[in-house]
């Protein structure tokens, strides 16, 4: 039994591992100034590729639901997640989305029962600090809107995960995936096109070789390895996972871009 969770958390940790590449393929390959579009890039064909594989659409109740998961999970905090970006410093940014994990205890005691311990407590107060040592760097300006937008995110993502793990599907893994993929694809489209105006008309091969990445590892495989990992352990426990997301952005900035990695860097990332 032991071994067999062990198991399920070192694939499910391969989502957030993943996605902590994300920044360097964004700063490297994809055209600057286009968050929205490559959040909209990375989800919807994602989804849509998934749908077309299992051959499964919602049933019944499952179309609001999958519209409010893909909401949550996919579309509104991307939205949120990027805004973030823009207005504050990544560091800040990533430091008040760390407080997810206790967000996430506090609903799942909340809304599904589930015990929030001391020790729940105590290990998301040392995410924070640890992702905080990590990433935070003197001197970094704050931006209310930012600020608001980071933790609206860290909030949304919450109650996502809690509800996906509320609202079991009996369809396949893979199929549910695919919808909330697609539902928070679609609702980024009138945003994107509102904030960013119209795509590019000429893509490098670069560019390709990004989007391609985000949508099929960092969207399609890594959404389904999180989700299935939902459904096996606790919410709480899946939402630490994330910050493993920072830890690898750092690891990767500082082996592929020659970026320094301080002692209280590396202190951050133990404690994570």
């Amino acid at each position: 039994m032991l071994r067999n969770r062990l198991a399920v958390v070192l694939v499910t940790a391969l989502a957030p591992a993943v996605w902590g590449t994300t920044y360097l393929v964004t700063t490297e390959l994809l055209p600057p100034g286009r968050p929205l579009l490559a959040a909209v890039i990375r989800c919807l064909p994602a989804g849509l590729l998934l749908i077309a594989l299992t051959r499964r659409l919602p049933q019944g109740g499952w179309w609001w639901r999958a519209l409010v998961l893909g909401a949550l999970n996919i579309g509104v905090f991307q939205a949120l997640l990027f805004i973030a970006a823009y207005r504050l410093p990544g560091g800040i940014a990533a430091t008040v989305g760390a407080v997810q994990p206790l967000i996430t205890a506090g609903l799942s005691a909340a809304l599904l029962g589930d015990r929030l311990t001391l020790r729940t407590v105590l290990s998301g107060i040392a995410g924070v600090a640890g992702v905080s040592l990590l990433v935070l760097r003197a001197g970094a300006r704050l931006d209310a809107i930012g600020v608001a937008a980071a933790l609206g995110g860290a909030v949304v993502m919450a109650f996502g995960v809690v509800l996906s793990k509320r609202w079991v599907s009996p369809a396949p893994l893979l199929a549910t995936t695919g919808w909330q993929l697609t539902a928070g694809g679609l609702l980024l489209v009138p945003v994107t096109l509102l904030a960013e105006g119209a795509p590019p008309s000429h893509y490098t091969a670069d560019n390709v070789l990004g989007y391609a990445y985000l949508c099929l590892i960092g969207a399609a495989l890594t959404y389904a390895l999180w989700f299935r990992g939902l459904r096996a352990l606790p919410p709480t426990s899946l939402s630490f996972l994330s910050l493993l997301s920072p830890v690898v952005a750092t690891v990767v900035g500082w082996l592929a871009l020659g970026q320094d990695l301080t002692p209280l860097q590396a202190l951050g990332a133990l404690v994570v």
